[in-house]
């Protein structure tokens, strides 16, 4: 008899709550399709709770002082280093992600909360000399207030960690909605701040469909920020959503991301690097390398060597350390991703793979081979965002023609170019469209300490990650203190109107 399946509720006010007669919906191991867990499907209602629970303790959360709430982060970060062993377990069991990177994405969250926690000391404003006499300028930062943190499936505890630590340092409080499918990872995130500390209502959790929770978040007027990561479509209607109550929305979208291969590359490096960003969490990430631009000189050679390798390249169990790559996240993902392999066999030259992985561990869960094509530049394939484990491979006579086909995407998110001339390298930093670059190394790797976002349709001008994070998060306001004794009045003549 199978076991039962574990039930979560609600977050919100501080306690778990399950609505009665509250519809469920349940999430799924990728790899096998068992049960991970069962999760409420809120409302409009529970939404309008949980933002109400936000406002009330608003005003206590900003006004503690902002080291207290980093010491309430500090020991986030240190329950989730204890944990850390069973939550990458459940990421890679509820994502499908491997091992290894299921408990990189948790190292990821423990490395940017203790990040955020340091914040605390610093959210810097300025001081700058007044064009008049005893008066002092300054700027501060405040918080906004609530804000709706909205969140993908592909980094189930990172990005959640992303963006609450960076509000809640802030001083705001929080309402998250997380993707559905990774609903269990995020009530990891939301236990992990409830044990370690966060007052009631600082803190919400509502799940469910971004159709009704998603669209009663952007639209409650006591929202005032909108953080989300995910889709472009999605994205675009958030925003519009967003503007119509006039709220600062920050978006963080898609990516078509090239790998330039110069003809003086290292190419045993590349290819490892590829291998990563191409194929590492199954293709799925915002970061991942889609596109491999060769030079002719080593085209063939390095096409070669990437074939070879992806034989004996492992797709399996991602709870086995030596599985190099696990299933794709859901049977909607496999399904998009195996349509556009079909355009790809259509429009382009199938070097790779092509195929839904069938026997044993296969049929049980969403598998997909890695795929490589040759194909031409402007192909649906090398331009539009696949989000699986499908690279496609360009041939180019020059760097003036790499950074051009590189750049003619709709998207700017992450780039990288292999060489070992330096002046090409400082070239490419500044010729290439994106809000990364990386140089002999792949797309994907960003660190905490560093600013992640992009240009074009990958996002609208933010940037997550680093100090400045809290950006978004904050008002600056400007202060001016006259202890002159007397009217000053700035770019006016003294004089004038006497």
């Amino acid at each position: 008899m199978p076991s039962k399946v574990e039930e979560f509720g609600l977050f919100i006010g501080g306690k778990w709550t399950s609505p009665a007669k509250a519809k469920r919906f349940e999430t799924v191991n990728p790899a096998t399709r068992e049960p991970i867990g069962s999760f409420v499907s809120g409302t409009p209602e529970d939404v309008g709770r949980a933002v109400a629970a936000a406002a009330k303790a608003f005003p206590a959360w900003k006004e503690t002082p902002a080291p207290k709430r980093g010491d309430i982060l500090l020991e986030a970060a240190r329950i989730l280093k204890e944990r850390k062993p069973e939550v990458g377990k459940i990421v890679t069991r509820e994502m499908g992600k491997v091992i290894g990177e299921g408990l990189g994405d948790v190292q990821e969250s423990i490395d940017f909360i203790e990040y955020m926690a340091g914040e605390g000391r610093r959210l810097f404003g300025e001081t700058v000399p007044s064009e008049l006499r005893s008066k002092f300028c300054l700027t501060v930062r405040q918080p906004k207030g609530v804000v709706a943190c909205i969140t993908p499936w592909n980094f189930p505890t990172a990005i959640p960690n992303w963006k609450i630590a960076a509000a809640l340092i802030s001083g705001n409080t929080v309402v998250f909605k997380p993707a559905s499918n990774t609903a269990r990872c995020a009530a990891e995130v939301v236990r992990l701040y409830e044990d370690a500390g966060v007052p009631p209502g600082v803190l919400n959790f509502v799940t469910g469909s971004g159709s009704v929770v998603g669209n009663a978040l952007v639209a409650d007027p006591r929202i005032r920020t909108v953080s989300f990561t995910g889709g472009v479509e999605t994205g675009r209607d958030v925003y519009v959503r967003g503007a119509q109550g006039l709220k600062m929305v920050h978006l963080e979208l898609g990516g078509k991301n090239p790998v330039i291969l110069m003809e003086d590359a290292d190419l045993g490096l590349a290819l490892e690097g590829v291998l990563f960003g191409a194929f590492g969490t199954s293709g799925q990430r915002c970061t991942a390398t889609s596109r491999l631009i060769v030079h002719e000189a080593v085209y063939d050679d390095f096409l070669g060597r990437l074939l070879e390798r992806l034989d004996r390249f492992t797709v399996g169990d991602p709870l086995d350390p030596a599985t190099g790559m696990g299933p794709v996240a859901s049977a909607d993902q496999e399904r998009k991703i195996l349509d556009y392999i079909a355009i790809g066999k259509r429009e382009a030259r199938l070097r790779y793979g092509g195929t839904k992985l069938t026997g044993g561990i296969y049929d049980r869960g969403y598998f997909v081979a890695p795929t490589v094509f040759e194909t031409a530049h402007g192909t649906r394939i090398s331009k539009e965002e696949i989000f699986g484990p499908v690279l496609s491979v360009l041939k180019v006579r020059s760097y003036e023609e790499a950074v051009r086909v590189a750049n003619d995407v709709d998207y700017g998110l992450s780039s990288s170019i292999y060489t070992r001339d330096v002046n090409r390298a400082f070239r490419a930093m500044d010729d290439l469209e994106a809000g990364i670059t990386y140089v002999n190394a792949p797309t994907i790797g960003a660190e905490v300490q560093l600013p992640f976002g992009g240009v074009k349709n990958t996002g609208n001008g933010g940037r997550e990650a680093g100090s400045v994070a809290i950006e978004e998060f904050t008002e600056i306001k400007t202060v001016f203190v006259d202890f002159s004794s007397r009217l000053q009045k700035a770019q006016i003549d003294e004089g004038s109107g006497e």
